[in-house]
């Protein structure tokens, strides 16, 4: 199968918020008012949650449709553990990141406990956005004209 690429343009509305665009979808990117922000919308680290959230719940009924059981829905439940010294430009030797982050996967299924197990691993080992956050990924940033 070819690469895809996906691509985003966005704009900084002020200094804490920012204009996504993908495709004809706009989104809002904003700091909590504690983060000197307006509270407009998300910031970049929960739309990495929602990004995560959002592979796993396609990810979930996908894997369930291919191993033949029905899956009506999940719930996720997601939590991201982030040390804001880097980021604040303080001295630290912490990673500006996510520590980790944790997920909880509540399915509404009938399908048995060794089925889900099954179904849990092809969802870790599939999901893009999951791979990403957890294999290292080139990132180039460039300064254009």
């Amino acid at each position: 199968m070819s690469d895809i690429t996906f691509r985003v343009k966005a704009h900084s509305e002020s200094p804490t918020k920012t204009i996504a665009k993908a495709r004809g979808f706009e989104a809002i990117i904003d700091e909590p008012e504690e983060l000197n922000g307006t509270n407009d919308g998300p910031n970049p680290v929960e739309y990495t949650l929602i990004a995560l959230s959002g592979c796993l719940n396609v990810m979930c009924h996908l894997v369930a449709k291919e191993m033949n059981f029905t899956l009506k829905g999940v719930k996720i439940n997601l939590s991201g553990v982030i040390d804001p010294a880097k980021h604040l430009g303080m001295a630290t030797t912490e990673r500006a990141g996510y520590k980790r982050i944790e997920v909880e996967i509540i399915p509404d299924t009938d399908a048995d406990a060794a089925t889900l197990d099954q179904w849990l691993k092809t969802i870790e080992e599939r999901c893009p956005v999951s791979d990403n956050l957890s294999n290292p990924t080139p990132v180039h940033i460039t300064v254009g004209k």
